[in-house]
């Protein structure tokens, strides 16, 4: 992976920004909400130009975005870009940021998720680079390949699948995200989000019901 460099110098609805969904800075609120927020210290010092802050944001966000970008987008370069650039953003705007009614990390995962609407916009090709990789860390070369096609499995069931449902399961479940957070960033009801969940786990479980373990 190409290691990122920062320096200071889109929900697929067309000609909607990246960033333009969820706004982080400009967002007013009651300055007692930062408190709420884990990462406002970060922020803070990141505006402040902090080295430290900036390698916080990176090794603290980084890992889940590229997770995100590659879960919706089946393409390990295409995701690195995707995260790449919503970091960029995030360290372009810190100086600006208000707290809000929403939180840091939740206005990022907008507009990674926005950036990764843009791109499944596009004509895209075919790739080998979204294969999953893994690295075999069991005690027999059998173990290891067994959970690489597991792996393998799992990321094509989801990959095939409709977009909306695959985002709904990627943001609860992958991400972590609560519910109404993962509703808030598709933009649907509360209800909408849980019946794309319950399909999505209906056919996910419809296409892997010959593995063994937990799946979504």
């Amino acid at each position: 992976m190409t290691m990122m460099v920062l320096s200071r110098n889109s929900e697929g609805v067309p000609g909607r920004g990246p960033a333009n969904d969820i706004a982080g800075p400009g967002w007013t609120g009651k300055p007692s909400q930062a408190l709420l927020d884990p990462d406002s210290d970060m922020v803070t010092r990141l505006g402040r130009g902090d080295p430290a802050a900036v390698q916080t944001l990176i090794s603290g966000k980084l890992p889940r975005l590229l997770a995100l970008a590659r879960r919706l987008l089946g393409d390990a370069a295409e995701a690195e870009d995707v995260a790449q650039e919503a970091l960029v953003r995030a360290w372009k705007q810190a100086p600006s940021w208000t707290p809000g009614p929403a939180r840091f990390d939740t206005w990022l995962h907008k507009v990674a998720l926005n950036l990764c609407y843009d791109r499944l916009r596009r004509p895209r090709l075919v790739s080998d680079a979204g294969l999953p990789e893994t690295v075999d860390r069991g005690p027999a070369p059998d173990a290891g390949l067994l959970a690489q096609d597991r792996q393998a499995r799992v990321e094509a069931a989801l990959q095939a699948l409709p977009p909306r449902q695959r985002e709904a399961i990627v943001l609860c479940y992958y991400q972590d995200l609560g519910n109404q957070t993962a509703a808030d960033l598709m933009k649907v009801s509360l209800e909408a989000l849980e019946s794309l969940l319950s399909r999505g786990r209906r056919t996910l479980r419809g296409a892997l019901i010959d593995l063994s373990g937990p799946l979504p």
